[in-house]
């Protein structure tokens, strides 16, 4: 009895690393702003945007089953409220070029890791929802320049 709790105890690893999953993130991000304050701060998307590439990164490999799911249901939720400001002629330019700046990190990272070139699918549907928010030229957001890598 006693050396099968020893075997057990050697098998177990050494610490258990909990998964992150961006999709949760970005929805305590987007309550928490609208319960304290009921509008949209662009400022708190931006700064989920900017975690984006990280949340890959961590989601993918930390979950492998999931964590591609979660990444890019929390980014797909991020394009979703910008599509509802941009109807709403409130979507800010810093947000758009924080979004496509965050696009290509999310590239970079999937191009990077052969784990994570299914990512590169999901990267290309959120460009190209957000390329619907741009003007006609593809390159500008009302009159004005954003990040394009």
């Amino acid at each position: 009895m006693e050396s099968q709790q020893q075997t057990r105890m050697h098998d177990a690893p050494a610490h258990t690393s909990i998964s992150t999953d961006y999709n949760a993130y970005v929805i305590n991000a987007l309550s928490r702003m609208t319960r304290s304050s009921g509008a949209m701060d662009q400022r708190v998307l931006r700064k989920c945007l900017g975690l984006s590439s990280s949340y890959l990164l961590t989601d993918a490999t930390m979950n492998p089953n999931g964590g591609l799911t979660t990444w890019y249901a929390g980014l797909s939720r991020i394009v979703d409220v910008m599509s509802a400001l941009h109807k709403r002629d409130e979507l800010e330019l810093e947000t758009v070029s924080e979004a496509s700046k965050a696009c290509s990190e999310c590239w970079g990272v999937a191009g990077g890791w052969r784990e994570l070139e299914a990512g590169m699918e999901c990267i290309k549907d959120i460009a190209t929802r957000l390329k619907g928010l741009l003007d006609d030229n593809g390159r500008t957001f009302h009159g004005q320049r954003i990040y394009i890598p």
